[in-house]
């Protein structure tokens, strides 16, 4: 299926590895000019490396830290400078932390809010009036389930994610009127490179597939996510063939969550 991106221009955070790059390679498959940022220079630049080989297409990496508000400008900058506008912005920045409530200190919970909530919150501050000036374009926010229906011993992973699917509604809500579509996607378990270290430090002697299998079996469905496969959702999203749809949030979880 031909999504008809063509020509436009997307920003990825978070875009160096797991879903972030996948979605990023996708995105430059259909024909997007990507910028890509994450806070590690040399796993960017390799992830760029990667796409252009395999795409043929333009990718800008600019390393940058979503808690940092000239840091978010300095990635709208090159890419406009690069590119010449903006259609796509894909917030995807941002790691798991899941613990008991008495467990959570300020820092952390500082931390979270940051980089997930705030993070989204700077670019898309940062990226409407551009989205405007094109006549309208997409925003996609990571969330995830627990932002829906939250579970014991999942903060503060869990509020900054209702956080988030509370301000993607908002701004669906209050920029229609503009052409911007501003949808989140609530993503279960998914192969990354997150999961990888885990594995590393719990399972000595166990292969990688048969230790992905085994957290396989509490999803309904039977198994974890691929990145491509929640880059194929970014991708239609992103893309005319979701033209009346903002204000979703979407889950992308083999059936884990208990909230639609």
């Amino acid at each position: 299926m031909d999504l008809d991106l063509k020509s436009k221009v997307a920003i990825v955070t978070g875009g160096s590895d797991g879903i972030g790059l996948a979605s990023a390679r996708r995105l430059s498959r259909e024909g997007v000019s990507v910028t890509i940022c994450a806070r590690s220079e040399d796993k960017l630049q390799r992830a760029a490396d990667e796409i252009r080989r395999e795409t043929e297409n333009a990718v800008l990496a600019v390393r940058a830290d979503v808690r940092s508000e000239a840091d978010v400008h300095t990635v709208v900058d090159a890419t406009l400078g690069q590119f010449g506008g903006i259609d796509i912005l894909f917030n995807n920045a941002g790691s798991s932390h899941a613990h008991a409530f008495l467990d959570v200190s300020d820092d952390i919970w500082h931390e979270d809010l940051d980089v997930k909530l705030f993070g989204a919150v700077r670019f898309c501050r940062a990226v409407i009036p551009h989205l405007r000036k094109r006549g309208g374009g997409r925003i996609i926010n990571v969330t995830t389930g627990g932002g829906k229906a939250p579970v014991a011993k999942a903060l503060p992973t869990s509020v900054s994610r209702a956080a988030g699917i509370n301000f993607s509604k908002s701004l669906a809500h209050e920029y229609a009127v503009d052409g911007i579509l501003v949808n989140s996607i609530c993503v279960g378990l998914v192969k990354s490179a997150f999961w990888e270290e885990r594995y590393r430090a719990q399972a000595p002697g166990v292969s990688l597939d048969a230790w992905y299998h085994s957290i396989g079996d509490s999803v309904p469905i039977g198994r974890l996510g691929d990145p491509e496969e929640v880059a194929d959702l970014v991708a239609f999203l992103a893309s005319p063939r979701a033209a009346f749809i903002t204000g979703a949030s979407i889950n992308i979880d083999g059936g884990a969550s208990p909230a639609t």
